[in-house]
């Protein structure tokens, strides 16, 4: 190639370089224009929120947002009220996004940078669900209105996936087989930095163990009764003392959920609920079958009768590094989070509260790719057995705050954490424009999914093939 060929040939380059980015430029300009509108969407699940499969008005709120523009639903989706799944468009590749929307019990929380509860007792969004739903939701219609205007071939998904906090919502719609025709998953998650790294998380298994014995009065005839209660504190103490000969990553979490109602009546019944996590499926089986002996023995010792119910399961998550480059690559893009004056007080404020506080202007980095291994779990790792997916986190909290905590409530209220989450929405869509434009890129990473997974797996849900747990938080 002579010199003038390869001048025009590097021009032609540069067009087509530039004109991909003015396109993307213009779609963060268009959703920088609608970010008071889902900021507002935000905020009202967050002032209303709602616990594992009960999310009738957040599921509402987003379905009726997905309808107006133009989205396809389909509703009670795997036999769960409040799951759904809104598409736009026709043919591949189909591209989805995620959308939690469950909040945490006992969590409410004023968005002020001190705890006070909204409501003494309420549920609230310590995880950030409103914004993980909402920032999907401007993720998808932004996707819908480009492949609209461009006339490009191709389909966005919009799964609406509630209960992830313990109910394993995900597990019952892969399950179901829901993401069988899915190109690939862009998901995101509320978090305290920005980042877009292949992970793995942990496995779970999580059930409550129930009891049953006979009441009496504990001080005139206590021989005659049998503690269900004593039974749960059996059964306890030997997970206790289990913890010592478990692998080195294993983790038991439990709480007692019922106890009885007065101390001078045997109580008759109890109940308690366990989590058990590890970073290996077949391991949290095996200390799960540990743990059941448990509950058997503390039943035989006290003379009370022992049922369990496993609530929920989910998989150890499966990275894709391909998939997660791309998602660094638009998150860079986007950039991180600028405080204005206000937000810096705020933030000030919260830092005072935590026990490892961060640097501010840790919200304005992106943080380089690197391979991590988390120790939460969640339900969208099923999903990432069953399709390519990648996800990136964003600070919609103050720098040090951790997840499950009234600060992440407090901030996750306020304009700290709808800023956040229209970074995760700009990335989201970015994202899927690539894979929309770039075919060869769905190729690379369904290559790595197909390498990593193996050619022998077979998905077999955690939870067995009982039917949605949806009372477990009733």
């Amino acid at each position: 190639m002579n010199t003038k060929l390869q001048f025009l040939f590097l021009l032609c380059f540069i067009h087509i370089i530039g004109s991909g980015q003015t396109k993307k430029q213009d779609v963060i300009k268009n959703m920088d224009a609608k970010q008071g509108y889902y900021s507002e969407i935000a905020k009202q699940l967050w002032e209303e929120p709602e616990l594992g499969y009960l999310e009738e008005r957040s599921a509402a709120l987003l379905q009726n947002e997905l309808n107006k523009a133009g989205f396809t639903i389909e509703k009670g989706v795997a036999n769960i009220p409040t799951a759904f799944v809104a598409s736009y468009g026709s043919g591949g590749p189909v591209i989805a996004v995620l959308g939690e929307f469950d909040a945490l019990p006992g969590m409410s929380q004023e968005a002020v940078p001190y705890q006070q509860p909204r409501i003494e007792g309420a549920p609230g969004q310590a995880c950030g669900h409103h914004l993980f739903g909402t920032g999907a939701l401007a993720a998808a219609i932004a996707v819908k209105d480009w492949l609209q205007t461009t006339k490009t071939s191709g389909t966005i998904r919009y799964y609406g996936t509630p209960a992830e906090e313990g109910g394993s919502g995900k597990v019952y719609m892969v399950r179901a087989g829901l993401f069988n025709d899915v190109d690939a998953v862009l998901t995101w998650h509320p978090w305290n930095e920005n980042n877009s790294n292949p992970s793995t998380n942990l496995a779970t298994i999580s059930g409550k163990f129930r009891f049953k014995g006979i009441s009496a009065h504990a001080a005139a005839a206590p021989e005659l009764g049998r503690s269900a209660l004593d039974a749960v504190e059996s059964m306890n103490m030997m997970v206790n003392l289990l913890r010592e000969h478990t692998t080195e990553s294993t983790r038991i979490h439990y709480v007692i959920t019922k106890g009885g109602n007065a101390p001078n009546i045997v109580p008759a019944e109890a109940e308690v609920y366990y989590v058990v996590r590890h970073a290996n499926r077949d391991e949290v089986k095996n200390v799960w079958d540990r743990i059941v002996k448990a509950a058997e023995g503390a039943a035989l010792g006290t003379e009370t009768n022992m049922t369990y119910e496993i609530i929920g399961g989910t998989y150890d998550k499966l990275p894709n590094e391909a998939l997660a480059k791309i998602m660094h690559n638009n998150l860079t893009l986007v950039g991180g989070i600028h405080y204005n004056q206000n937000e810096i007080d705020f933030a000030k404020a919260i830092q005072k509260t935590l026990s490892k506080p961060e640097p501010l202007d840790k919200a304005e980095i992106i943080q380089p790719m690197s391979f991590t291994y988390g120790k939460a779990s969640a339900d969208t790792a099923d999903v990432s057995w069953a399709v390519p997916l990648s996800q990136i986190r964003t600070a919609t909290w103050v720098p040090g705050t951790p997840a499950h905590s009234w600060q992440a409530v407090a901030a996750g209220g306020s304009s700290i954490g709808f800023k956040g989450m229209m970074i995760a929405a700009k990335t989201l869509a970015l994202s899927a424009i690539d894979l929309y434009t770039s075919p060869e890129l769905l190729k690379d990473i369904r290559t790595e999914f197909k390498q990593r997974r193996g050619t022998d797996f077979k998905y077999e849900a955690l939870l067995g093939n009982r039917q949605p747990a949806l009372d477990y938080r009733k």
